[in-house]
């Protein structure tokens, strides 16, 4: 089913636990702008989309086509250097909690070298279950975009993509 551009604001604003209120306040506009967004009215102009892109850590083609950012494998002579890459993780829990971790993947190789876990906090058990020499592994083979996304028998959902 196709969703619309209004509907999937609405969506990630609810889901990061956030009032209308408050992300007009992060984008620079009135509260009722981003009602006209969410039931249709208006669409935000090109920089608020790309704001609202960054703010909600997803590509402006997922925000405005709801194209996923699904995995993909980059030839060698396309990848990037590593040290240009981010691993970033969104843990959403039952109990209304998000988390972002976005890190430079050099930061995550010394982690995984050093045997450092993510953090942890409460309801965050999903991430002790996340290898990070096999996503290290995964990248260095090519792999991009949404490598893991999980959910628990709770309900709580973890995310890892590599950008």
């Amino acid at each position: 089913m196709n969703t619309t551009l209004g509907t999937r604001i609405n969506m990630l604003r609810k889901r990061n636990g956030i009032t209308q209120e408050e992300l007009a306040e992060q984008m620079g506009v009135s509260p009722q702008a981003v009602s006209k967004w969410e039931q249709d009215l208006s669409i935000p102009d090109l920089p608020v989309l790309s704001a609202l892109s960054d703010y909600f850590h997803i590509s402006l083609d997922e925000l405005v086509k709801g194209a996923r950012t699904d995995v993909q494998f980059v030839p060698p002579e396309a990848r990037k250097n590593a040290d240009q890459m981010f691993l970033r993780v969104r843990v959403h829990t039952t109990q209304g909690d998000t988390v972002k971790i976005n890190l430079p993947l050099a930061l995550v190789r010394i982690a995984a070298q050093l045997d450092v876990a993510l953090p942890q906090f409460q309801g965050s058990e999903l991430l002790r279950q996340l290898d990070l020499n096999a996503i290290l592994a995964l990248i260095e083979g090519g792999a991009c975009g949404k490598l893991v996304e999980v959910e628990s028998s709770e309900g709580d959902t973890v995310e890892v993509v590599v950008e």
